[in-house]
């Protein structure tokens, strides 16, 4: 185990007293291997310090692989500013800036190479999971917290096909969505309180859009007490609470055996005392646990849905339902949804590249006209677009008192004032 102290002393020796920086780029893996040896070499010379071997070749390990096992696409993963990085075998390097696709100068050797590559970056994921020919598509997370899928010939035509979608964690409070114009204060206070209240959110969005990051931001205002239990198939949340439980899909093995579903995770998540159940993105059977719990009393439930809009978002949840064989009239299997969920949230990437909630919508069932009512409470409408490109609007609240309005009284949860004539 190497002591930390010691870690960041030589990281930063090599970045503030050498030319590591600059010439790390253009190191061939054994170049860089010797260049961090002799950079350590110098800093013990000068501090008249000692390393032992074990540990010297262990740092220099972790070092150089950290930097190598990216091969060519490192200076991608290294700006910041690019989102998303799309290697469509050797030679099509894509990535995603500002919002827009633009076509990379970096190409692979060849798709030996990439391959490689990809044998690399899973293997520092530390996720036991493993991509070839036999299996030959994979979805993992990297170290860092960057999701990572991979898909291999014979399925990929081009050779090796690899999707990087890179987690940003400079956005990981309120204040900084705020900044960046993914929703105004108002919306913010409404979510916070939804949080502590015990809310049932669905987040829901094409891909890319922002509902993991949104999800994220929001699920750190649930009260340091609580047990959460998180449900995921590829890990990418970070919650900063303490008392955290994260479950994660296995696929089958290479005999079709062993699978454990995200259906398999929550069924026994409900024997985990859980106050809280976050799934990371609702697909299929899961749905149907998932509405059932809240009904009956797992309320706090947080979960992810691909969907253009807030309406595809409550048909999809219907349609799963459906596909789980559930002998009921749809119109029943409506209340029960409209029953469940208080709020969905739909966030969408626009063409300046900025992520905004588009609308936060109640659900509700009424029994007078025994149809599902969906009203929203912010709707985000566009104005235009300025002379540098960026899209124009602003969010308008409606006056209505929502349904869910009770709920916040029995939590004991206060809005602030300017919320539906308090």
């Amino acid at each position: 185990m190497i002591d930390p102290d010691l870690r960041e002393r030589i990281n930063r020796y090599l970045i503030k007293e050498t030319d590591f920086l600059k010439v790390k780029d253009r190191l061939n893996d054994d170049q860089l291997r010797s260049f961090v040896n002799q950079s350590i070499s110098d800093l013990c010379q000068q501090h008249n310090m000692h390393i032992d071997p074990e540990t010297r070749a262990e740092i220099i390990r972790e070092l150089a692989s950290a930097i190598i096992s990216m091969g060519p696409i490192r200076p991608l993963m290294e700006d910041k500013a690019i989102t998303e990085i799309m290697i469509n075998g050797a030679k099509q390097v894509y990535y995603q800036k500002a919002g827009k696709i633009y076509k990379s100068d970096i190409k692979f050797d060849d798709n030996h190479q990439l391959f490689h590559t990809v044998q690399k970056i899973l293997a520092g994921s530390g996720s036991n999971k493993r991509v070839d020919e036999s299996s030959p598509y994979v979805d993992f997370s990297m170290a860092d917290g960057s999701r990572v899928n991979v898909i291999l010939p014979p399925c990929s035509l081009l050779g090796p096909v690899m999707t990087i979608r890179k987690f940003n964690d400079d956005i990981g409070t309120v204040d900084k969505l705020i900044e960046l114009k993914t929703l105004d204060k108002k919306i913010a206070a409404l979510l916070i309180a939804a949080m502590k209240a015990k809310f049932n959110v669905i987040f829901c969005g094409s891909t890319g859009a922002g509902k993991t990051t949104l999800m994220n931001v929001f699920s750190r205002h649930i009260p340091e007490h609580e047990r959460i239990i998180t449900i995921e198939d590829t890990p990418e949340l970070r919650l900063v609470q303490e008392h955290v439980v994260s479950l994660a899909s296995k696929p089958a093995n290479i005999e079709g055996k062993g699978e454990i579903s995200l259906r398999d995770l929550f069924v026994n998540s409900l024997r985990m005392r859980p106050d809280r159940i976050i799934i990371g993105e609702v697909r299929g059977e899961e749905v149907l646990d998932l509405i059932q719990s809240i009904s009956s009393g797992h309320s706090g439930s947080l979960a992810i849905i691909h969907a253009e809009t807030v309406e595809d978002c409550f048909n999809r949840m219907l349609q799963m339902m459906l596909m789980t064989g559930i002998q009921l009239a749809t119109i029943e299997i409506q209340k029960i949804i409209a029953k469940a969920v208080d709020l969905i949230v739909h966030v969408e990437l626009f063409s300046d590249g900025r992520r905004r909630v588009t609308a936060i919508s109640d659900i509700y069932f009424d029994d007078n006209t025994n149809k599902v009512v969906i009203k929203d409470i912010f709707t985000f409408q566009h104005s235009g677009m300025s002379p540098s490109g960026e899209v124009l609007g602003e969010w308008v609240m409606t006056k209505r008192t929502p349904s869910f309005m009770p709920k916040f009284h029995k939590r004991m949860v206060k809005l602030p004032d300017g919320f539906f004539g308090i």
